[in-house]
């Protein structure tokens, strides 16, 4: 018997990039446990990842390739080997990338996180090719977008700071299901005397376990920030040292904010006036006595039409009070922005001949119905689909059915297991696991290089992604030397080794430790120096005007509200979010039983009031729907989702509910204020029980 331990790294779409201590018997993956050595993991794995063995070993792997033999969403497939696949694929592709290749789309996401596996030498190929480039905006670019414009980039307080904070305002997110190590810092600073607030229209198991809970309405949180900054600018409770020498267009914002007083914004939030005046006193008081108050804004609070806006206004508020002097003060919503990834290199750009069109993932249910125009270009007529489950994510499931379901459509499918995209691909790829291939990190959680070393050989006839497209480049006859770069000449160059932020960055050295500090400032924004055109805190936004915004700070309503469109809250009066199940992350782990177990069944959770009075109890069967479609669940009767909201808690594959459908039957392809993204919690439902 020989035992080793394999350095990895947490693969998936959340912002504690884990590392992790692999224990394999005579090749066999025998144990997933966090590294108590890494300072944010901490030994610690959540629920899901621990049993990552359990899913690489799962007997539903997808080992080999396969062609579809029966109807389109069937998934009825038969056997082939890889030569019959690829050959398929090429004879396909061939044509439409000599004559038409923005016919041709590649639709991922963040099925794996890496800079290999994710996005490497699968852009190559389509760069190559000059297929249409993939908008891929379904989780984070309104935020992103609007914090960019504020701060100047995806950079914040360090996690490993916040256990040192006096306050914590965690703004649209529920840590404990999603954010596991952020919230560990959390509980040290609470057990430190540090006060927790909890800002989100849902109870969430993390609002129960903070000292305050304000549950406003969906859509409304940049109207709570600017009430806040109204009382913080009346009240006296600023940094004005702070202000003058660090932040651009004060005036401009006093002004704004006086039209945000406690009451206005207690009435368009659906909370008290009291709520507003309290929360704004407890985070400028603390502020104002040099104590440490921070704010971890997540990405719950911009999936509305104006959740740019929305993480824009809470971005302002750290230098309005000059939070960001403490290392532990300041905002967090992503730390991506701090790392040098070599993006470009690892994706090459200039293999573009041209520049192809733009397809936003999140409209895919318009764009695969879409005919061929003069404004539109040539209808899509092949998707290649990899690290994404779009049938079971992309918002207006209906249409995203019926285009996947289109005969003419070519679809292939790299997968792990058999999703419901699989079900309508023409040819399935069996993809490796992060246990089985070579891959490099960055986070957005925390400052860590990270690496994946292949603790075991692939299963079956697995291949990494980055094989595949190889294999798929060779076969279309493309003989460019970057197709013949190995993974590990790929990850040495994965980060930019002439910038000081990845200073003594080595490949070789990564794998051997699995992670590596970026070298950066404890408190990034203490004397100024934010990356904006101005070098400050822009409070007006000059970059926002030139783009056709609102150059300050500003509240949109939902596109669906009663205050924006009264008829359709008339028919549908509820408001519904589908925040993450704790046990699944987005569509991933759905599948895996013993998970699957503990979250039980798809269901929704609605206020005692509003079952009440459509005679709802809890346990029955409820259907819930709009003008685009209907979904079916068991309802709990709870007070944990306010009055006037429904949850339900998601992503669960389609095939594995009741009714063979999911909370996205009845969400929009609306995008949002900026970034081009999906408004997932700007959604009208109305509840019915299943008689």
């Amino acid at each position: 018997m020989t035992t080793t331990q394999v350095r990895a790294a947490c693969p998936h779409d959340c912002p504690d990039t884990c590392a992790i201590l692999v224990t394999v018997e005579n090749g066999v993956a025998t144990e997933i446990k966090g590294d108590p050595d890494h300072p944010t993991t901490a030994g610690v794995l959540c629920t899901k990842v621990s049993r990552y063995a359990e899913r690489t070993y799962s007997p539903d792997r997808l080992l080999y390739p396969l062609r579809r033999v029966g109807a389109k969403g069937e998934g009825k497939f038969e056997r082939i080997s890889w030569d019959e696949a690829l050959d398929t694929i090429a004879a396909r592709l061939k044509p439409l990338a000599e004559q038409r290749p923005e016919a041709i789309l590649p639709y991922s996401y963040c099925g794996t996180m890496g800079l290999l596996q994710g996005e490497s030498m699968s852009m190559r190929f389509f760069n190559r090719i000059g297929a249409s480039l993939l908008d891929r905006t379904i989780c984070a670019m309104a935020g992103a977008t609007g914090y960019k414009y504020t701060i100047g980039g995806s950079i914040g307080t360090d996690m490993e700071q916040f256990q040192n904070a006096k306050l914590i305002l965690i703004w649209g997110g529920n840590p404990i299901a999603s954010n596991l190590h952020f919230w560990m810092r959390a509980q040290e600073a609470k057990r430190r005397g540090a006060k927790l607030v909890a800002i989100d229209p849902y109870r969430s198991l993390t609002a129960e376990k903070c000292h305050m809970h304000i549950a406003l309405l969906p859509g409304t949180d940049a109207a709570l920030a600017l009430g806040l900054m109204h009382v913080l600018i009346r009240d006296g409770l600023l940094d004005h040292d702070y202000i003058d020498r660090h932040t651009l267009g004060f005036e401009q914002l006093k002004e704004r904010a006086a039209e945000w007083t406690p009451e206005r914004t207690a009435d368009v939030c659906g909370i008290t006036a009291d709520q507003v005046l309290e929360l704004a006193h407890l985070y400028g008081e603390t502020a104002k006595a040099g104590e440490p108050a921070a704010i971890r804004v997540n990405y719950g609070v911009q999936r509305v039409r104006g959740g740019g806006m929305a993480v824009r206004n809470i971005a302002c508020l750290p230098a309005l009070v000059g939070a960001w002097r403490h290392a532990a003060g300041g905002v967090q919503l992503s730390t991506s922005g701090s790392f040098p990834s070599n993006k470009p290199w690892l994706q090459r750009t200039d293999l573009l001949k041209k520049q192809p069109r733009t397809i936003n993932m999140t409209t895919i249910g318009d764009d695969l119905l879409r005919p061929a125009s003069p404004e539109f270009g040539p209808a899509v007529e092949a998707v290649i689909v990899y690290n994404a489950n779009p049938l079971a994510i992309a918002p207006d499931s209906s249409k995203v059915a019926a285009g996947f379901a289109r005969e003419d459509l070519f679809t292939v499918v790299l997968e792990q297991f058999q999703t419901d995209s699989v079900d309508y691909a023409d040819i399935v790829l069996p993809a490796t696991t992060q246990l089985e291939h070579t891959d490099a990190h960055l986070a957005y959680g925390h400052l860590y290089m990270m690496a994946n070393n292949p603790a075991i050989a692939p299963l079956g006839e697995a291949k990494p992604n980055t094989e595949i497209f190889r294999l798929l480049a060779r076969r279309m006859g493309f003989d460019d030397p970057c197709f013949a770069e190995t993974d590990d000449e790929l990850a040495a160059q994965a980060f930019r080794t002439d910038d000081v932020r990845a200073m003594h960055f080595d490949w070789d050295a990564l794998r051997q430790k699995g992670w590596q500090k970026l070298n950066m400032p404890e408190a990034p924004f203490a004397c100024g120096n934010f990356p904006t055109p101005s070098g400050k805190c822009e409070f007006f936004s000059a970059s926002m005007a030139k783009d056709g915004l609102d150059p300050l700070p500003a509240y949109i309503p939902n596109w669906e509200s009663a205050a924006s469109t009264p008829d359709l809250a008339a028919k549908y009066p509820l408001a519904m979010i589908s925040p993450p199940a704790r046990n699944f992350l987005n569509s991933t782990f759905v599948n895996v039983q013993s998970l699957r177990a503990t979250e039980g069944e798809p269901h929704l959770d609605i206020h005692p009031d509003d079952a009440a009075t459509r005679d709802i109890n809890h346990g029955e069967m409820v259907r819930i729907f709009n003008d685009r479609g209907a979904f079916v669940c068991k309802a709990r009767v709870t007070d944990k989702a306010r009055k006037g909201l429904v949850v339900g808690l998601s992503i669960w594959w389609k095939k594995l509910a009741a009714d063979g459908k999911n909370a996205n039957e009845v969400t929009s392809q609306r995008l949002t204020d900026m970034g081009r993204a999906p408004t997932f919690y700007d959604t009208l439902v109305q509840v019915e029980k299943v008689l």
